[in-house]
């Protein structure tokens, strides 16, 4: 059997590694089961405590971490974009990444924080196996429970807020427009920004400002995981996939795939389907 790439994961009692700049682009999760903690992200200060957990998407924006001497934590570290090669498609990420990025912390009832204590504990658990030649497919099906688990504690905490009314419209027009599918076909910062009859810098600099990332990023956030059920679809060829999705060249879609997945179509889909090298 030829070996494959593991998806990379990393799980860490580091309370310090939330501002370690070497996770530039990945998601950070984490609970606190004793003790207290405190950091600035995002120019803003808070305070973490039992029960809490946090999710830190740019742990370059972290500074200032405090912790008390008995503060316990548990977290999981993994590149943003093995998170997102996850979820299906229309999934509720945007909105969550919006309000995670104004408060990353989310304060659980006991119940959830156990529930999602067990998620992570699962992952750790599964972490070093060898020989599974469904790793990949089991440890992604693991971090999409402990992603929905999130997503559903999430629902309705928080609102968009501090924004005017223009901010608002645009950045639900956009997030709107993502979850249409658009980006199948559609993946330039100008098609939105004509939708939304702003320029393409205010487009740009006002999703910048309320959720932290780049507008390319939350394209390809939802490009992506239609990106990976094509190229899990070995009935497809890759001209083909290139062509439904509206690359102009086979190459450029090359390209987009192995920056996006790490991997090279043809990798991808090796490493996805390790049963045809047994």
């Amino acid at each position: 059997m030829n070996d494959f790439k593991k998806i990379n994961i990393i799980y860490s009692y580091d309370f310090q590694e939330i501002g370690n700049p070497k996770y530039k682009g990945w998601c950070i999760h984490l609970v606190c089961l004793e003790g207290a903690g405190s950091f600035v992200y995002n120019e803003r200060l808070f305070h973490l405590v039992k029960g809490n957990v946090a999710v830190i998407a740019h742990s370059e924006a972290v500074r200032n971490i405090v912790a008390t001497e008995d503060l316990n934590v548990e977290m999981i570290i993994a590149p943003m974009n093995v998170l997102v090669s996850q979820l299906p498609k229309n999934n509720p990420s945007i909105g969550g990444c919006i309000a995670l990025f104004g408060n990353p912390i989310l304060p659980l009832y006991t119940v959830e924080s156990e529930r999602f204590v067990d998620d992570i504990r699962h992952i750790r658990k599964r972490l070093d196996e060898e020989g599974n030649v469904f790793y990949n497919e089991m440890m992604g099906s693991l971090l999409l429970t402990m992603m929905y688990d999130l997503f559903n504690y999430q629902a309705n905490m928080h609102d968009l807020a501090d924004t005017t009314d223009r901010t608002s419209f645009v950045v639900k027009g956009f997030t709107d427009l993502l979850e249409t599918g658009i980006t199948k076909t559609q993946r330039d910062v100008s098609y939105f920004a004509s939708q939304l009859h702003v320029s393409t810098k205010y487009l740009s600099s006002t999703i910048k400002r309320i959720t932290g990332d780049n507008v390319t990023h939350l394209i390809d956030k939802y490009t992506i995981p239609m990106l990976v059920e094509y190229l899990r679809d070995d009935k497809m060829s890759f001209t083909q996939i290139a062509d439904e999705m509206n690359f102009a060249t086979l190459s450029y879609f090359s390209r987009y795939v192995t920056k996006h997945l790490g991997m090279s179509p043809k990798s991808y889909r090796i490493s996805f389907s390790p049963k045809r090298n047994l």
